[in-house]
């Protein structure tokens, strides 16, 4: 690779660029086990599950996944939230030779349909909360498309719920986490507990996948329809773990707090798959709370937390902050959304602590750049990560822009994906040609420093920013379409002063029912998608302004709100 502005600020004794195991991800957890048997791979609520006991829970439910039928290939619906059973199963699925397809848990039965029916999946793995809203949506689905196994886990599988002091959940959540869900009724399926998946004593079929296999099916929405599947081979994901505890310094002894999500591609790779590697513990967190957060970071002696900034606004908050023992914290950094430079400075002066912020997409399986620990810039995506080739173009006419100046940001290097799951022609757009080589398009405005660095400028895709969840318009409208009181609805973003956005909706309403209140639109949009999603304000107008070819003027909107 040629030298490029940013090598003179290179973590010292780190390569510019690695080679990539040929390995699949399972074995990383293979290795681990085998070297570490007994050391405490997963905590969660104060139970401690050794990598021993992780990689034998692997093994077991790989058996009873190849007993179902799952072969080389196929893919397997996700749906959790936070907890060890989400990493074992995630195990568990590539074990088998699948590919792993990861949800957002928050997602409702009528957008759960898309990832049972896009990536054809058979076989899902979920959790008894979750369990009632994946099988409404599979049971809506005509026969040949629905599920036809589902394996579901309660909580108190993996912990004790009477779990008490630093350890204890926050008390919000006892009742959600200590209720055991009956199985849901799956139409032309079979619903069976994780329990006597585990218990069943099936064989791991053999292990056959390498570096160039599907591994892991995430997806991502964007400007028009549906969310789009993104292909990522073991290699992609391997390149961004290796990379990554490498960068990051991760050994044997670090101690994970894992509170970003692990449906989320910096969960799964940046974390997850990162701290396995590594042989690292993750001490797990279901979701936020920052008193949780708190004990947790003093109790289990946290060396590394990777976050979304509004984590550590709010935890710096907490009445309860000064109690709190931060200080075996050697690692803290995120990306999702911008740093406020004033709470980056506060961790600088009480722990010595500089917040690293990075950059990445679905389709770069995460960090596509990050910054240097000796040198970070704040509010800056930071430099070209390992073996990363970046540069800022016109994105009209492609040609590189100078230094300083604003263009749109394109990635080559091994961590980008493969393509779109079924979609070639979205694939073809979103790669292009330059200087000989495949760069990927990531529709981000942004411009370069004289020293390589990177800061975003813009979008020149539409989206939302809501706490680090991207809410993509399209996506939100062709919901709300389904609303039997709403003609029309445009979606834009308005100021939060928390979440930095959030989502607002523009709404025509049919004149059979104008007398349809704000309040009942929000109500029904809580019931039919994810939260984040959900408009915090709805406007009613009487016409969305249209161009001549019939176009919602989305930015005329958009504008108007930011007046």
């Amino acid at each position: 690779m040629q030298p490029r502005p940013h090598h003179k600020f290179w973590p010292k004794r780190l390569p510019h660029s690695i080679t990539v195991p040929v390995t699949s991800l399972w074995h990383n957890l293979a290795t681990s086990a085998a070297r570490y048997p007994d050391k405490a791979a997963l905590v969660f609520f104060g139970r401690v599950l050794s990598y021993r006991g992780f990689a034998d829970q692997v093994e077991r439910l790989a058996g009873m996944l190849h007993a179902l039928g799952v072969k080389r290939g196929d893919r397997v619906v996700l749906n959790m939230q936070n907890c060890p059973q989400l990493v074992v199963a995630h195990f568990a699925i590539l074990r088998a030779n699948a590919v792993v397809v990861p949800v957002n848990p928050m997602n409702r039965a009528e957008e759960l349909k898309h990832y049972i029916v896009d990536p054809d999946a058979r076989v899902a793995i979920t959790t008894g909360d979750l369990a009632g809203e994946l099988a409404k949506a599979s049971n809506a689905l005509p026969p040949g498309q629905q599920l036809a196994h589902m394996i579901v886990t309660q909580f108190t599988d993996a912990f004790d719920a009477d779990a008490n002091g630093a350890d204890a959940p926050a008390p919000a959540w006892k009742e959600w986490l200590a209720t055991r869900h009956p199985l849901p009724e799956l139409a032309g399926g079979q619903a069976m507990a994780w329990t006597d998946a585990l218990a069943a004593g099936h064989p791991a079929p053999e292990h056959l996948v390498g570096a160039n296999d599907m591994a892991l099916l995430p997806y991502t929405s964007g400007t028009t329809g549906l969310p789009k599947g993104c292909v990522h081979h073991h290699s992609s994901l391997m390149h961004n773990a290796v990379a990554s505890q490498l960068w990051g310094q991760a050994t044997s002894e670090a101690v994970v707090l894992a509170v970003v999500p692990m449906f989320h591609i910096t969960g799964v790779v940046s974390m997850m798959h990162t701290s396995i590697l590594a042989a690292a513990t993750l001490v797990i967190m279901p979701r936020w709370d920052r008193d949780v957060a708190g004990r947790l970071i003093s109790r289990w002696k946290v060396t590394s937390w990777t976050n979304i900034p509004t984590m550590v606004i709010d935890l710096m908050a907490s009445p309860n902050f000064a109690s709190y023992d931060l200080s075996s914290i050697t690692h803290i950094g995120g990306g999702g959304a911008a740093m406020p430079q004033a709470v980056a400075q506060r961790l600088f002066e009480q722990y010595g602590l500089k917040y690293q912020e990075g950059y990445g997409l679905t389709e770069t399986a995460a960090p596509s750049h990050t910054n240097p620990s000796d040198h970070p810039k704040q509010q800056c995506l930071g430099i070209p990560f390992m073996s990363t080739d970046a540069r800022v173009v016109d994105p009209d006419t492609l040609k590189e822009m100078p230094v300083g100046e604003s263009g749109e940001i394109i990635i080559h290097g091994p961590e980008v994906f493969q393509g779109y799951w079924k979609r070639p022609d979205a694939t073809q757009a979103a790669f292009v040609e330059f200087e000989g080589k495949r760069f990927f398009r990531s529709g981000d405005m942004g411009r370069m420093d004289e020293d390589g660095y990177f800061f975003m400028t813009d979008r020149l895709k539409r989206m939302i920013n809501a706490s680090g969840f991207k809410v993509w318009p399209a996506e939100v409208e062709l919901l709300m379409f389904r609303h039997p009181a709403i003609q029309e609805a445009c979606v834009i973003s308005t100021r939060d002063d928390y979440r930095g956005e959030s989502v607002k909706a523009v709404v025509v309403l049919r004149a059979t029912h104008k007398d349809t209140t704000e309040q009942q639109i929000i109500d029904w949009c809580r019931e039919n998608m994810a939260v984040y999603k959900i408009p915090r304000k709805v406007q009613f107008v009487d016409a969305l302004p249209k161009s001549g070819s019939g176009k919602v003027m989305w930015r005329l909107l958009q504008e108007d709100e930011n007046k």
